[in-house]
């Protein structure tokens, strides 16, 4: 059994950011329009300084989703296909150059007859 998905994890934590600062602004009975302002802001700074690993799977597991259907690639893989094509295009070259003519010299004549 897998656990608990990544964006849920990453979702309750950024409504736990946001609430927790928007309720203890309201006990402190600011306006409540400021207070969701203020706490909007709180919640987004705190969630990007402390839920960068939350963040970062939600990511991985959002590319991992889209690109299901081709593998991901490496800059080594990246760097062998360029090999393979460079060689290739090298041999279609060479195969593509005519041969080399050979000039046929003139044969002398007989003249002995």
């Amino acid at each position: 059994m897998k656990g608990i998905p990544s964006w849920v994890t990453y979702t309750v934590l950024r409504l736990l950011v946001f609430v927790i600062p928007l309720a203890v602004l309201l006990v402190l009975r600011i306006d409540a329009w400021i207070a969701v302002v203020a706490a909007a802001l709180i919640g987004l700074c705190l969630s990007y300084i402390f839920l960068r690993k939350p963040r970062d799977a939600v990511a991985t597991d959002l590319y991992a989703a889209r690109h299901r259907d081709k593998p991901a690639t490496t800059v080594d893989d990246d760097v062998e296909d360029a090999a393979i094509d460079s060689a290739q295009q090298s041999a279609d070259r060479s195969a593509e150059q005519p041969a080399e003519r050979s000039v046929e010299h003139p044969k002398p004549h007989d003249t002995a007859a």
